[in-house]
């Protein structure tokens, strides 16, 4: 099990960037795909065509979001954890991930979606919004 950290700037303020990680509607704009999520702790959810499941654990509006991740097949000793802590920023926000207990075999997966994917596609849509 590995752990991933790194830190973002999204050009929009931390409610937004709240929002668009916690908003059904909102996050099928930015991702283009499929998703269930009602923000409330102790609610499952999925996103991208269910190729991200979870449970969120913890919500702070325009703050924090804490969600455990589950992986297929895995009879994982700990449970993944995903900490996105949200700071304001002179260029919007400061965005600080923290996905703890991410299975060996995934981990380059995981880390190459965050940064090139995940990340990517929310940074563009509030690029694309400023245009």
């Amino acid at each position: 099990m590995k752990d991933f950290k790194k830190y973002f700037i999204i050009p929009a303020n931390p409610d937004e960037v709240y929002a668009a990680l916690t908003n059904e509607a909102t996050i099928m704009l930015w991702t283009g795909d499929k998703t269930s999520m009602k923000a409330e702790p102790g609610t499952e959810f999925s996103m991208w065509d269910d190729a991200i499941v979870g449970k969120i654990l913890n919500l702070q509006p325009g703050k924090l979001i804490e969600q455990e991740w589950y992986f297929e097949d895995e009879k994982q000793q700990e449970p993944s954890i995903v900490t996105i802590k949200l700071h304001p920023h002179a260029k919007g926000t400061s965005l600080e991930l923290k996905h703890s207990n991410i299975p060996d075999e995934a981990y380059d997966d995981i880390t190459s979606g965050w940064t090139n994917v995940y990340m990517a596609d929310l940074i563009d849509f509030y690029l694309d919004d400023e245009a």
